[in-house]
């Protein structure tokens, strides 16, 4: 297949790994920010076959992973709710929350459906009129401009009961924040491809101005990952700093100005919560106030009380006794329809005074800060596993703590 095939050639892997090799001279730490990226590099196992001198670190590059407990909860909370509909894409069905996930709502009656695309959800709210359809949409700069195609749609449909759960999440407040960080060891990164074909090259330029660091944009084939390694070395070791575009065949020097068009007709920035790490200021985008009642956390917020303060919210995962996600679940019976609805209504947690901290035993905070790596957590592969996940980087087909399990790293 044309431009999938020539990327994983194996003749062209071993020039490039011949060439860092020849290359590199100091130990460097280097860092992709995708998810599809870390699973490709453990899928070849690339960094296997790499020099010792370069340590890959694997940053938060999974929107599932980084998205908060608190909007987890929004949304089970809404999908226990009768007369609400609540949709998503698979990836976040088992993102444990305070205590549930999705796919246990569902079992426990909740209407949630799994989708492919958020048109499907706009479909959905044309043929259940009666119905409030809530699409959970979460992201990167990737796929936001997707979501906000679909809540056109509905508006052009004169659909009122749409709207979105957002999550939306933007890249360089993350880099930064990993950059000043006192504990702080990457020396280069390699940026998601996907995200800068939509934004560009251009917001990356005043942080390898300003921490002095190579920024090499990257594509997610053998040969692109180990060709955006090569570049990023090449520069460490000249002492430069600049961003180098590695991905010239998908990734635009401007992106693409139709998606950027869109994002910033209907979304300004917010501050925004990652999981694992904190909130980060204007890290986050959410709908402008013309289109707030298509947010759900508008529309609904007598369903829930979003918290405000931030107090309570640590940067870094408090590390205390093992809290396995499953077993913090109360057992439900699934009763017949009308009871079904009584028991949802009973279950549901009461989400304006429990705590939303991640299990405490998860670390994945500290690896997506590049601090420490899955294999350093006491739980991976034992009491956490994708079937039994206590933190989400178990459970995305994007998380660093899957690809590991998934590939035996």
């Amino acid at each position: 297949m044309k431009y999938i095939e020539e990327y994983r050639n194996n003749d062209q892997v071993q020039t490039l790994f011949h060439a860092i090799r020849k290359t590199v001279k100091h130990p460097w730490y280097l860092m992709e920010i995708c998810g599809g990226q870390t699973h490709a590099i453990a899928r070849y196992r690339l960094e296997e076959l790499l020099p010792p001198e370069i340590r890959l670190l694997h940053g938060p590059g999974c929107p599932v992973c980084v998205t908060p407990v608190e909007i987890i909860d929004c949304a089970l909370r809404l999908a226990s709710e009768p007369g609400i509909l609540l949709a998503s894409f698979g990836d976040m069905m088992r993102v444990p929350g305070s205590r549930d996930d999705l796919l246990r709502i569902k079992a426990c009656g909740g209407e949630v459906r799994m989708l492919y695309s958020p048109l499907d959800a706009v479909t959905l709210a044309g043929k259940y009129p009666e119905k409030e359809v809530v699409f959970f949409a979460i992201g990167f700069e990737t796929t936001v401009p997707v979501h906000l195609m679909a809540l056109k749609e509905a508006i052009c449909r004169g659909l009122s009961n749409f709207t979105l759960l957002t999550a939306f999440f933007t890249v360089p407040p993350a880099i930064e924040t990993i950059l000043s960080d006192q504990e702080n060891k990457v020396n280069g990164f390699l940026t998601a491809g996907h995200v800068c074909a939509i934004t560009g090259n251009i917001p990356y330029q005043r942080l390898t101005e300003k921490y002095k660091i190579p920024m090499v944009v990257t594509g997610f084939e053998p040969v692109d990952l180990l060709y955006g390694i090569y570049r990023c070395v090449c520069q460490l070791e000249k002492g430069a700093y600049r961003v180098e575009n590695a991905y010239k065949r998908v990734v635009p020097e401007r992106g693409n100005p139709a998606a950027r068009a869109i994002m910033e007709e209907m979304l300004e920035p917010c501050d925004q919560e990652w999981r694992g790490i904190g909130i980060l200021s204007d890290s986050g985008l959410k709908l402008k106030k013309e289109f707030e009642s298509y947010s759900a956390k508008v529309k609904f917020a007598s369903l829930f009380k979003e918290k405000k303060e931030t107090s309570d919210k640590n940067i870094f995962q408090p590390e205390g006794a093992v809290i396995p996600f499953r077993e913090t679940i109360t057992s439900f019976p699934i009763p017949s329809s009308q009871e079904n609805i009584v028991s949802l209504q009973n279950a549901a947690v009461s989400f304006s005074h429990q705590a939303t901290a991640s299990p405490h035993s998860c670390i994945a905070g500290k690896i997506m800060r590049g601090l420490k790596q899955p294999s350093d957590c006491p739980h991976f592969g034992t009491i956490c596993q994708p079937a039994h996940p206590i933190g989400a980087p178990m459970v995305s087909s994007e998380g660093v703590c899957s690809a590991y399990y998934k590939y035996r790293v």
